[in-house]
C-alpha cells in the first residue's frame, strides 16, 4: 500500500441515531450520525410508523386522496361525457355539400 494516501481509520466509531440509540463500528470518521437503526426501523421492529424528514408522506397523502377511486371515476364518466357529445356532434354535422345545401333551405 502506498503510504499517506488512505484516510484514518477509527475502530470504535461512535453511531448515534436519531432515537438515542448508540452504538460502534470500524469507520473512517469518529462519530456517526443516522436517522434510523436496527432498533428503530420499522422493519426489525415490526412497527408501523412513518419516518419523514422532508414532508414526503404527506405529499404522497396528499396524491392519494386526490387519486381516490371516487375521483378516478368522475374522471372516467367526465371522459366518457365529452366523447360522446363529440361523437354526437359529428353525427348532426352535414356528410356532404348536398346535405348541408339542404339543411339551409
Amino acid at each position: 500500500m502506498k503510504k499517506n494516501i488512505h484516510p484514518t481509520y477509527y475502530p470504535n466509531a461512535k453511531v448515534t441515531c436519531a432515537c438515542g440509540n448508540t452504538f460502534t463500528v470500524g469507520s473512517t470518521k469518529e462519530e456517526i450520525h443516522v436517522e434510523v437503526c436496527a432498533a428503530c426501523h420499522p422493519f426489525f421492529t415490526g412497527e408501523a410508523k412513518y419516518i419523514d424528514t422532508l414532508g414526503r408522506v404527506e405529499k404522497f397523502e396528499a396524491q392519494r386522496q386526490k387519486a381516490a377511486p371516487g375521483q378516478i371515476i368522475k374522471k372516467k364518466q367526465k371522459k366518457l361525457l365529452k366523447r360522446l357529445e363529440e361523437e354526437r356532434k359529428e353525427a348532426e354535422r352535414p356528410k356532404s355539400l348536398k346535405e348541408m345545401f339542404e339543411r339551409k333551405h
